[in-house]
């Protein structure tokens, strides 16, 4: 009786993990949907602003822009990792996490003055983990990260990039590429070492004719800061996508797990019932021939 009242407890409390389960697969599926469609505009915004900084490159002019300067002598450098504020979301933060702390320890022998800047609650209690400093902290991008919040991030670092106090800036975090990919990557931000990207067609928009008004030098003032915004921005929605894919499947495996294990402990439970009245029928039975002699 007692192992037939356990496995009953057990049976009814992988049930009610399961609901858990279930109901974060169907959050996490929701959510995918919006970054998805999120990530998808701003590609869509990002490419374009790749495709007419390389139009400008190949219209046949000399341009030059502070963002685009590869400095000889490079000491000051940024490591920025995205990672979750949550888990429950398979290897997505793991990966990510491996990827940069290992990035980490090359950039501290070739930068006298490296910085470590993480988003998101796991990355920063990995980090304290393995004991390594953290420069600044963040936890309020979550997974919808805004234009506005990633800008004021992304202006500091023009502003440091500009005044000498920055020489490189790399983004730790989770390119999405498909819906069954998703992979942990290091980018160079900072400097812009070439104008353009490489998802732009080089011999798309060649030989397009340009006319500059007032002049090349302030569209190239204005079209190379925003492209670097637009891409910072970019890496984070990349993030928000993947954690979303990775919450979805992880709890989708979980809730079909659950379900061959309640599939398992009905059985044991039919089994040790069924053991058991017979056991009982056995008793009276036996019982009743006793009486009767």
């Amino acid at each position: 009786m007692a192992n037939l009242r356990a496995l009953q407890r057990r049976r009814k409390a992988v049930r009610n993990i399961r609901k858990i389960t279930r109901t974060m697969e169907l959050v996490a599926t929701a959510r995918f949907k919006k970054a998805m469609d999120r990530a998808s505009a701003a590609s869509a915004y990002t490419e374009r602003m790749a495709r007419l900084v390389s139009d400008l490159a190949k219209a046949g002019l000399e341009v030059s822009h502070p963002l685009l300067e590869q400095r000889d002598v490079q000491n000051n450098a940024v490591l920025l990792v995205l990672t979750s504020n949550r888990g429950l979301c398979g290897a997505y933060n793991a990966n990510v996490q491996r990827a940069a702390f290992q990035r980490h320890q090359q950039m501290k022998e070739e930068f006298s003055n490296l910085q470590l800047e993480v988003s998101g609650k796991r990355g920063i209690s990995a980090a304290e983990y393995r004991k390594i400093p953290i420069t600044t902290p963040y936890t309020h991008f979550e997974d919808k990260p805004t234009f506005a919040e990633v800008e004021t991030l992304a202006n500091r670092y023009l502003e440091d990039f500009i005044l000498g106090k920055l020489d490189r800036l790399e983004v730790a975090y989770t390119r999405f590429v498909s819906f069954g990919k998703q992979e942990a990557v290091i980018e160079t931000l900072l400097p812009l070492s070439s104008i353009g990207g490489e998802e732009v067609d080089e011999e798309e928009g060649a030989g397009v004719p340009y006319e500059f008004l007032p002049s090349i030098d302030s569209i190239l003032e204005e079209v190379v800061p925003t492209s670097f915004k637009v891409k910072l921005f970019k890496c984070f929605l990349d993030s928000a996508v993947s954690e979303q894919i990775s919450r979805m499947l992880a709890m989708k495996r979980a809730t079909e797990s659950a379900d061959k294990m309640i599939k398992s402990l009905t059985m044991q439970y039919n089994r040790a019932r069924q053991a058991h009245i017979t056991s009982e029928i056995i008793e009276v039975v036996g019982g009743s021939e006793a009486l009767a002699d």
